[in-house]
């Protein structure tokens, strides 16, 4: 680490403390060459996720759009923000596990699986838009896919 008033590349760690709930560490350092001190936050460098797109294209993950389409599904519903925002949260942290780019696709499943766990209803105005529901058919066969699954009502 340079000293940011001589320019000396050579600096002691003097204290080293967690900071912002463990997510870094704050380090007071010293120069060797002048004794000028001064902090320095280490972090983990996270890598970028990205989502390809069905066409081909890819795109950076956004994790407003999630919150976005499930806002909607649960629109009129008991679910409340804290809720469409933690699963956004994990949604994406499950997605950062898989590795630096995912399928759009995997997206739209990982929220449907935890929609249907918290709201069915969300989870089925949610499918009807990422499945392309174009009859009531579709509906009904989405029906029984969640009492096959024990969590509709039969």
């Amino acid at each position: 680490m340079h000293c940011p008033s001589c320019h000396a590349d050579d600096t002691k760690v003097v204290d080293s403390r967690l900071a912002e709930e463990g997510a870094s560490v704050r380090r007071r350092r010293q120069c060797l060459s002048c004794s000028y001190r001064f902090t320095t936050f280490e972090r983990v460098e996270e890598v970028p996720l990205v989502v390809a797109k069905s066409d081909g294209s890819t795109q950076p993950f956004d994790r407003d759009k999630i919150v976005f389409g499930v806002r909607s599904a649960t629109k009129g519903r008991s679910v409340t923000d804290e809720q469409i925002v933690q699963l956004a949260l994990d949604v994406e942290d499950e997605l950062r596990l898989a590795g630096g780019e995912v399928n759009s696709s995997r997206i739209g499943l990982a929220v449907l699986d935890r929609l249907r766990v918290l709201d069915e209803v969300a989870y089925l105005r949610f499918a009807s838009v990422y499945k392309n529901f174009d009859a009531a058919a579709d509906f009904h066969r989405e029906l029984e896919l969640l009492s096959k699954l024990g969590t509709a009502p039969a």
